[in-house]
């Protein structure tokens, strides 16, 4: 059976021409000098567990990573820890209150277009385009990337982004980029009209032969036995002994596999080669979002043995990228994080000792909801709009103010009194309260609430499930486990720094990743302008001059 997809990762990353492998440069003293490339990984639903549980069993990219800065309680300090929301932090130092990406999608009832829902990466003004197709788009970020800083101090600055999903590579990489690509679920896709460049092209070609091809089953690393365990989630489907078989042409399959991560890093590490990133006058930066984590956790849960196989591939996976990035005598920077965390399966989680785990019923959702309390109101028109919690709740516009607040209080009433609901925040009670400040572990659920709600896209009521409730009615038609809560579950991610040459240390108290953008900024003495950022520089042991 066949262990490490590296080996697909560097036949990718390797297809522009061989790097001749150039004298590395000193290890930079403390302060001196800036790195000439940035590079900044998003590993996607790569929860701070998860690092905690595998981090001895590295030995690859992620062992190399905790010789440097290790931060291991960072924090998407916010509520709405889904993808979007979090990628939207990592590089611009604010928080979703101020990106404005409050979600993955909002409900707009202004909009034109029969469907109101909104997607965080879409331009909706688009004629014919939903939700689910769309066009993508970098018009709801409201707030600079670090790349787009640096480009507008100097324009010879080379920013790339590349990503298993849209939104990550929007949200990282901004609004003004040279180059941009995500998966479309067939192939590397940037914004209309742009060229194709022949590394992306080549890429493209590897990757669909690779997906054409039937993949055996991945050998289990010792450390992944234990987990290697069925569960049942009904109607004869399980989950956790899945070694990531696939059938010839399975893109789906192939998306939710180990696999994508060697496409995704193999193309970035591509595009370091072909655009000879870091080696002329400046400091560039690439970011690169590795997707398959979370699709892997959304279809098999975070506990299983898919999860176990994936990091070890991703750690072997990244061990590669780095001596690609070695190779070019490239003094680079690496930080690594994550968007979010995630939940496991409730049915796992109960036979571990957590009997509070479940999954949502049905009757919370917004519509469901809405229905009755239409019907008790006499209103005869939906009332209530949104997702299953954990999320927001949008009450409907062309109501009268006396029905809207009638709807209102008797949505509070119904969410308050049904025992998997946690806490029911309205607007007033969000926008009366501060930006948290303080130690991000310590914030209250309103605290919390505050730091990822905008008017104009938040929903009216903010309703939280109880820990460990899954919003996933029926784990037998789709995804099985899922992230977007308010607790440190979701919440927690470790952030990773280094640099050669850098002293290694640990930190354990929390910080949170809109700490990321100003740390580099001040790496490489880029003065921030603009409003005052929410984020704050940490003092890195070496590679960089001492906050002020």
């Amino acid at each position: 059976m066949k262990r490490f997809v590296s080996s697909l990762a560097l036949s990718i990353a390797l297809l522009s021409a061989p790097v001749v492998a150039k004298e590395a440069p000193p290890a930079p003293a403390a302060a001196a000098t800036a790195p000439k490339l940035i590079v900044v990984i998003s590993v996607d639903q790569f929860s701070a567990d998860l690092f905690g549980e595998y981090r001895k069993s590295f030995t690859g990219g992620f062992a190399r990573l905790q010789q440097g800065g290790v931060f291991p309680s960072g924090y998407q300090s916010h509520a709405a820890t889904e993808t979007c929301p979090g990628h939207s932090t990592i590089l611009t130092g604010f928080r979703p209150e101020h990106t404005g990406i409050i979600a993955n999608n909002w409900i707009d009832l202004s909009v034109a277009r029969t469907d109101k829902q909104v997607y965080c990466a879409e331009d909706e003004t688009v004629p014919g385009s939903t939700s689910a197709n769309y066009t993508v788009s970098d018009k709801h970020l409201l707030v600079p990337t670090l790349g787009e800083r640096m480009k507008a101090a100097n324009p010879a600055v080379r920013v790339v982004s590349v990503a298993g999903k849209d939104r990550a590579a929007v949200m990282m990489g901004g609004h003004n980029v040279d180059e941009l690509w995500w998966w479309n679920g067939k192939a590397f896709v940037s914004y209309a009209g742009r060229a194709t460049p022949a590394v992306v092209a080549r890429a493209n070609a590897a990757t669909a032969a690779n997906i054409a091809q039937p993949q055996a089953a991945l050998e289990v690393p010792e450390v992944c036995k234990a987990h290697d365990r069925a569960i049942p989630l009904g109607a004869g489907k399980t989950v956790g002994a899945g070694h990531f078989e696939r059938a010839a042409g399975s893109a789906s399959a192939f998306r939710a596999s180990p696999a994508f991560d060697g496409a995704i890093v193999a193309l970035a590490a591509g595009l370091v080669q072909d655009m000879k990133l870091g080696q002329g006058p400046t400091t560039d930066i690439i970011d690169v979002g590795a997707s398959a984590t979370d699709y892997i956790g959304h279809t098999y849960g975070t506990e299983g043995a898919e999860m176990c196989i994936q990091l070890q591939q991703l750690d072997a996976t990244l061990g590669s990228f780095f001596s690609v990035l070695d190779a070019t005598g490239v003094d680079y920077e690496v930080v690594l994080t994550a968007d979010h965390g995630g939940n496991d399966i409730p049915e796992r989680e109960v036979d571990a000792g957590l009997p509070n785990a479940g999954r949502a019923t049905v009757a919370l959702a917004p519509a469901v909801v809405g229905k009755e309390i239409a019907t008790k109101l006499g209103i005869a028109k939906p009332v209530l709009f949104g997702d299953i919690p954990n999320g927001d709740v949008y009450i409907a516009q062309d109501i009268t103010p006396a029905q809207r607040k009638a709807v209102q209080a008797a949505a509070i009433t119904y969410y308050k009194a049904n025992p998997q609901v946690a806490e029911v925040f309205t607007q007033a009670q969000i926008l009366a309260t501060p930006s948290p400040k303080g130690p991000p572990e310590k914030w209250t659920l309103l605290e919390r609430a505050r730091a990822s709600y905008k008017v104009g896209r938040s929903g009216e009521l903010l309703v939280f499930l109880k820990p460990r409730i899954t919003p996933i009615p029926d784990p037998t038609k789709g995804y099985v486990a899922t992230h977007g809560s308010p607790y440190d579950y979701d919440r927690r991610v470790p952030i990773l720094f280094w640099r050669k040459g850098m002293t290694g240390f640990e930190q354990p108290t929390g910080i949170e990743t809109v700490d990321i953008m100003p740390t580099l900024a001040h790496q490489i003495g880029l003065k921030l302008t603009g409003p005052k950022i929410d984020g704050k520089c940490l003092n890195l042991a070496a590679g960089g001059v001492p906050c002020r």
